[in-house]
Order: C-alpha cells, then sequence, then structure tokens
C-alpha cells in the first residue's frame, strides 16, 4: 500500500511539472533594424561608376 501511495504521488508530481513550460518567441532585431541602402552608397561599395543600377525603378 505504501508502494502504491509513492507511485500516485510521482506521477502527479511528474504531470504536474511537465506542464510548467513557458514558451518564448525569438523576434530577429536585426530583420527589423536593416534599412535600404540608398543608390549613391550601393554605387560605391560595389564599384560601378553609375547609381542608375541601383536606383529603385531599375530593379528587375
Amino acid at each position: 500500500m505504501k508502494n502504491y501511495v509513492i507511485k500516485i504521488l510521482f506521477v502527479a508530481a511528474a504531470f504536474t511539472l511537465s506542464n510548467c513550460s513557458v514558451n518564448t518567441t525569438n523576434r530577429s532585431t536585426a530583420a527589423a533594424n536593416t534599412k535600404k541602402v540608398p543608390p549613391g552608397q550601393a554605387k560605391k561599395m560595389n564599384g560601378d561608376k553609375s547609381a542608375k543600377n541601383y536606383a529603385p525603378g531599375r530593379n528587375k
């Protein structure tokens, strides 16, 4: 009888502790804080002479 009560208490404690989980969501701050590079800066970074290819209307 004593083993039966101990088993019941162990199962109850395991069930109670298993429900204590914390759900967290990770938000990517890098994606939220990125800004688009202006056409002139993109031109300088790539070493081109013209910024036309980096303008918003020129992206194909």
